[in-house]
């Protein structure tokens, strides 16, 4: 017998069905953000602390201070304190680019300031004290370029005709209104001129009818400054040697009274300091150390740190020097 022949194929066979789709999933947390969810976390600010302390005063400054909503604002808050840990003098100052509040603690007083751009050339200016209730408002307006400003400011509340100050790249010419001697109002002047003269600068400043003119002559190894006040005709000048990159001499006399000052300064590089002087007119020699830049911030010196050793020798009481210490620290936290 013979096997049977096996059933033919079907040319078109029907394609099978998809699967079913699986189950719904039971509700879980949503994915976590690329971006680490910023919309739902705000992260503690950075925090930055300086402390500063001064042998002559005998206190401790403390500020805190930090940066809020993406570094448009900043919160600050400093005090004192004493050697017995007395917290004294606390102040909280919220500051942003047009508004500042100072409050401070102990008297329950708050300082505004604030400003307003007006229009591309104007601005307004105004303080407040919120105990005193007085203050002060300004419009500064931008003449030709922002070199040529004139200003009109006036105290608040308002007691007279307002202060004009009008400056420009040769100095600023200012009026306003005062109480003479005998109780009555008279407008005052004062302002400042400068020029180039033989290769140096000429200042000439007025003031309560007193006129202070200065020269300035300065090049890369010497500085000389004569000055001279009118009408009393106290003449004074200045003098200032430098004999290498690291090394400079400075002296002053004052010819109406024969007072005179000197000061030594060396530096290597830029965070140590060293200088020595002598003033005749309290009869004190003193000599000082810095470390860190002098006049510039804790964030520049070395690991944000500024010391001042500094001692004091009387001319006639040499017992009775006195040695001091200032130290400038900051963290950041």
């Amino acid at each position: 017998m013979g096997q049977p022949e096996p059933a033919p194929l079907n040319p078109n066979p029907k394609p099978s069905p998809p699967p079913p789709p699986p189950p719904p999933a039971l509700l879980g947390p949503p994915p976590l953000r690329q971006d680490g969810g910023r919309f739902l976390k705000f992260p503690r600010p950075a925090l930055r602390v300086t402390s500063e302390f001064d042998s002559e005063a005998d206190v401790w400054f403390h500020k805190v201070s930090c940066r809020l909503f993406d570094r448009l604002a900043k919160l600050k808050l400093s005090f004192q304190n004493d050697k017995r840990g007395e917290v004294s003098s606390p102040q909280i100052g919220f500051l942003t680019k047009n508004l500042s509040v100072l409050y401070d603690v102990e008297s329950r007083n708050a300082l505004l300031k604030g400003s307003l751009d007006l229009a591309g050339c104007l601005q307004l200016r105004a303080t407040h004290d919120v105990k005193e209730q007085q203050g002060e408002v300004s419009l500064i307006a931008n003449l030709v370029d922002p070199s040529y400003k004139f200003e009109l400011a006036s105290a608040v509340p308002f007691s007279g005709l307002p202060r004009a100050t009008l400056r420009f790249p040769q100095g600023e010419l200012s009026v306003e209104e005062r109480e003479n001697e005998e109780a009555q109002r008279e407008l005052s002047w004062s302002g400042i001129l400068k020029g180039q003269i033989l290769n140096g600068v000429c200042t000439a400043v007025y003031k309560e009818n007193d006129v202070n003119l200065r020269y300035c002559y300065k090049d890369e190894e010497i500085s000389f400054i004569p000055s001279i006040t009118l009408p009393s005709n106290a003449p004074s000048f200045a003098f200032k040697r430098r004999f290498s990159p690291s090394d400079k001499l400075s002296y002053w006399y004052h010819f109406d009274s024969d007072e005179w000052s000197a000061v030594y300064k060396h530096t290597m590089g830029k965070d140590f300091k060293f200088k020595a002087g002598y003033d005749s007119e309290v009869r004190l020699g003193w000599a000082s150390l810095w470390v860190g830049d002098e006049d510039g911030k804790t964030k520049t010196a070395p690991k944000k740190v500024k010391v001042q050793f500094m001692v004091q020798v009387p001319r006639d009481e040499i017992r009775n020097s006195v040695f001091m210490v200032r130290v400038k620290k900051r963290w950041d936290i």
